[in-house]
């Protein structure tokens, strides 16, 4: 079994769905020979969300409002839900959508 070093970062309120936690550092357990964003949007909705998963996830992608980079690119310019991370890579996920 292959194990993936994956960095992400949920800012703009995001954080407070897994318990105020900024930055996780985590180890993703590859079940295929890859790793894409759909994979890792499933395990964190599985492994790291407390609470109200809907506020981040719609279907098997980020809500609308939510934007995602990978290593500092826009993942619209990559390939969405079918970009492939590699080892190391820092996934940040920023919402734009505030109350008011």
């Amino acid at each position: 079994m292959i194990v993936l070093y994956v960095e992400f970062q949920l800012v703009g309120g995001l954080e407070l769905l897994c318990e105020t936690v900024k930055t996780h550092n985590v180890d993703v357990d590859l079940t295929s020979e890859k790793l894409t964003m759909k994979d890792l949007l499933s395990w964190v909705r599985t492994n790291l969300i407390k609470e109200r998963p809907e506020m981040f996830m719609k279907g098997d992608s980020v809500r609308p409002g939510v934007l995602v980079l990978i290593n500092d690119c826009d993942w619209e310019l990559s390939g969405q839900l079918d970009t492939t991370l590699e080892d190391k890579d820092v996934v940040v996920f920023i919402s734009t959508l505030h109350g008011g």
